[in-house]
């Protein structure tokens, strides 16, 4: 089927445009490489800040083939950092898929089986409208003028994709970390959408440890005079220090204690003693600046702003008067809840909260705590028993659903 979604129209809105700034065409957020799907001034995203964004786009990937039934649709939602490359060579970095340990031919997500779709965000930066997007109205980058991001408005742009696509409704919606909470807002805004849901490594609501550690690295962005109040691509800026500060702290929560001491411990970097400077003298040091110089080359520091904001304000409770269980109330979709007991960003007892609240309105759920030193990125990353409890789910599942 032929994916890519144009008219003339919405291509227009491109061609009227005033020139950008120079080096900004060729930019991922808006030279993604990947499928676009547009939608104009008659098709309007109702956002939770009372904005209405039009015209906007989304870019996505797919793998598989959509059965004739429609029947065998998985969506992948991505996690902060990550885009809709699940199982695709990445653009910018050149690497190979960020999910391929769990997707593809023969995997728990077999692609030989199911038509999979993951699309980047609303309010990120490779390809879906975003700050770094041009605004239509000033032919500028929008920068902070872009409205705020909430995970639901994510879910709705999602809806809107998978309706442009022909997808009536999804075997699987799977996710991890922020994709995680995707996975949740899917199965309570559109729970006859979701045949089944696998949240991974993620929560109800964010904590106020997690609001804490987005705050720093938020504040060392906008304490980069380069950031320019979001206006850097006008200014001909890059709040690249910032950006990689903000980066380093992050990744830091990413991991474990165990799996840090592992890797690194306490061992110099190509050196016998330490230079008694602030070189980086430790691996660690060395490793944490070389996470947060390849993430400026491929990310954009106003979405970083806006996703980390989005990601805050996630309180599924909360938007069900206080009580989680009222979410999933009446809901039929089959969920598999997965968390690691070395993830200190998002415990096991957030995920035993989502069970609860599963259990108490008599959903069907299973739960797996997977024993791994990996830390919250474990999700990402090569753990057998991970794929084991994926595969027995999924597969039960497709069962159920008769595929």
């Amino acid at each position: 089927m032929d994916s890519t979604l144009t008219s003339d129209a919405e291509a227009g809105l491109r061609s009227e445009a005033r020139p950008l700034p120079q080096g900004y065409e060729a930019m991922p957020a808006t030279d993604p490489k990947s499928p676009v799907a547009l939608f104009g001034a008659d098709e309007p995203l109702a956002m939770d800040s009372g904005a209405a964004l039009a015209p906007f786009q989304i870019a996505y990937q797919t793998a598989g083939t959509l059965n004739a039934e429609r029947s065998n649709a998985v969506l992948i939602c991505h996690a902060l950092t990550g885009d809709q490359h699940f199982a695709h060579r990445h653009p910018v970095t050149g690497k190979a898929g960020w999910w391929e340990t769990l997707v593809g031919p023969g995997k728990p997500i077999d692609t030989d089986r199911y038509f999979v779709v993951c699309s980047n965000v609303i309010g990120s930066c490779m390809g879906s409208t975003g700050p770094a997007s041009v605004d239509p109205a000033t032919a500028k980058p929008y920068g902070l003028d872009f409205p705020l991001v909430t995970i639901r408005d994510m879910v709705r742009a999602q809806a809107m994709l998978l309706d442009r696509l022909g997808i009536p409704d999804l075997f699987l919606c799977i996710g991890g970390s922020m994709g995680g909470m995707q996975v949740l807002q899917w199965a309570s805004l559109f729970p006859e959408r979701v045949f089944a849901a696998m949240p991974i490594a993620t929560g109800a609501r964010h904590s106020a440890q997690n609001i804490a550690f987005h705050e720093v690295g938020r504040q060392a962005i906008m304490a980069d005079p380069a950031w320019a109040d979001g206006r850097y691509f006008e200014e001909g800026t890059r709040p690249a220090k910032g950006l990689g500060v903000a980066r380093m702290g992050a990744h830091i929560t990413y991991l474990s204690e165990p799996a840090l001491h592992r890797k690194f411990g306490r061992r110099l970097q190509n050196r016998a003693a330490p230079t008694f400077s602030f070189n980086a003298d430790f691996q660690i040091e060395s490793y944490l600046r070389h996470q947060g110089l390849s993430f400026v080359e491929r990310f954009d520091a106003n979405a970083y702003l806006y996703l980390t904001r989005a990601m805050d304000y996630f309180d599924l409770a909360e938007d069900h008067g206080g009580v989680l269980a009222n979410a999933f109330r009446a809901s039929k979709t089959r969920f598999c809840v997965i968390a690691f007991t070395s993830d200190w960003l998002f415990p096991t007892a957030d995920s035993r909260a989502i069970v609860h609240a599963l259990n108490a309105v008599a959903a069907p759920v299973a739960f797996v705590e997977v024993e791994s030193d990996k830390g919250h990125d474990a999700f990402l990353l090569d753990e057998p028993a991970l794929f084991s409890a994926a595969r027995g789910f999924v597969d039960a599942a497709a069962r159920a659903r008769g595929l």
